[in-house]
């Protein structure tokens, strides 16, 4: 049978959030498009991460509160949010093509590769390899769970992601490789279900890129849920069915060891570039690169984007840099802007942050202040019974806030102020005289711009 050819202005590889906001934004301005995914369109946010885990958080928070959320519930609901099919278990994805089709785009299953400057071949799931010539190509491939070379884990039935927040019953236990995101959120669904639960991070805390008074917050609630946390310590070897009553037993570094019936595989992400056929291209290719100039090209008119480009993994991240290659590609004189990424831990509490800790902003050379409000002393944290944090970092000779970050009730919703604040580099006085409503936690972070204009700012130049 011969190959099918086709010319169009951008061919997507990958259709997750980066991918789908280039293809639509793309199709918006009237150009072509042909989207290429192997998997699922929608992409692991909204079948395997973001949107059944804050629907399984959701549940558990309502079950721990003593409301009528058993998993039973808990299950059908995240089942829905993920659009899963009854017969097959897997997730419909057709409404996502049906919205790519219906603006004229052309969607296609199947792996693409580069094969050249402005081709693209596709070996499409159901029929022959397919070439695709492109004005630009946009690579938006995403990562996947990385699974650590340790002694026995390949006689595992180990858990990603994608089967925590897929699983239709409770395990026994769980035992958690890794203290991130990821790892910190399912540990409190599972906890709160009670299914006794354990973390294993090799940093010396939970969140470890993140404010140390964010990983407290953290740590602090995942224990009153029952999860035991073991920090400084990596998984050396494992045993399948080694431990007690059939459990996995896990050796650590220091000695010790671990169980769970269940194992759960949350340390980090790995990219899919090496099957790309970058060197097509010209281009080096390692696990990790190549990485995106500033105009989010690796080769002229083909553009990196979502997890693989950087800085940081975020669906939001992922989502803004679809539409600036598409708005770069088609001549818009504009360039992606990093200074202030939020990022939000979806846990109960909630973490949120922005920008620098006072320690980077030392490193990069800048003289801050960095000052705290404890939100149990707030009218806020009193009326909800919640406590956590606000906490800023500015800069003494710009005045302006370099950083903030949140840990309590409405975090990921407040943390926002500050991330224009930071974007703009809005002068400390005018965040100092800006209303805040009463009583919120963005009022405790109003309170933060009040005293530290106050601090910094000369007593002559406040009369």
């Amino acid at each position: 049978m011969p190959e099918q050819q086709d010319h169009f202005n951008f061919v997507i590889v990958g259709a997750g959030a980066a991918g789908e906001a280039a293809a639509h934004l793309a199709l918006d301005r009237g150009a072509t498009v042909a989207v290429i995914e192997r998997d699922l369109f929608g992409g692991s946010c909204a079948y395997w991460a973001c949107m059944p885990s804050k629907a399984l958080l959701h549940a558990a928070a309502v079950h721990r509160a003593g409301g009528d959320y058993p998993w039973s519930r808990a299950a059908a609901f995240r089942d829905w949010m993920i659009n899963r099919d009854a017969e097959t278990g897997y997730p419909d994805d057709s409404s996502h093509v049906k919205r790519i089709e219906d603006k004229g785009g052309v969607a296609i299953r199947g792996s693409g590769r580069v094969a050249g400057a402005g081709r693209v071949a596709v070996a499409t799931k159901d029929g022959p390899t397919r070439q695709l010539a492109a004005d630009h190509v946009v690579l938006a491939v995403g990562s996947s769970s990385r699974i650590p070379d340790i002694e026995g884990l390949s006689d595992i039935a180990y858990w990603t992601n994608r089967e925590a927040t897929a699983t239709a019953e409770l395990p026994r236990s769980l035992l958690i490789l890794g203290g991130g995101p990821t790892g910190v959120e399912l540990a409190q669904v599972f906890a709160r279900y009670g299914v006794p639960t354990t973390i294993v991070d090799s940093n010396e805390r939970v969140l470890a890129r993140d404010h140390p008074r964010n990983s407290e917050a953290i740590a602090a609630a995942l224990t009153r849920d029952g999860v035991t946390i073991k920090t400084g310590v990596r998984a050396q070897r494992a045993q399948a069915g080694g431990g007690a009553d059939g459990a996995h037993l896990i050796g650590l570094s220091d000695g010790s060891s671990v169980e769970g019936h269940a194992l759960l595989v949350a340390i980090g992400r790995v990219y899919p570039l090496p099957e790309l056929g970058l060197e097509a291209l010209g281009l080096e290719v390692t696990d990790d690169g190549p990485r995106p100039d500033a105009t989010l090209q690796i080769a002229p008119n083909v553009y990196l984007v979502g997890d693989p480009a950087g800085p940081e993994m975020h669906t939001h991240l992922a989502h803004y840099e679809g539409e600036m290659a598409v708005r770069i590609a088609l001549g818009d004189e504009v360039g992606p802007d990093f200074r202030a990424i939020p990022r939000a831990t979806y846990t109960d509490p909630e973490t949120a942050s922005v920008g620098l800790t006072a320690e980077q902003a030392t490193d990069q050379g800048l003289d801050v202040v960095e000052r705290t409000v404890d939100l149990a002393e707030t009218a806020k944290g009193m009326l909800v019974e919640a406590g956590g944090h606000v906490t800023v970092v500015v800069d003494r000779q710009r005045q302006t806030v370099v950083g903030a970050f949140i840990a309590g009730p409405g975090a990921s919703e407040t943390i926002h102020e500050a991330v224009l604040a930071v974007k703009l580099q809005v002068p400390l006085h005018i965040l100092a005289d800006t209303l805040h409503a009463f009583p919120t936690t963005a009022r405790a972070l109003g309170s933060l711009f009040v005293e530290l204009a106050r601090e910094l700012t000369p007593a002559a130049d406040q009369d």
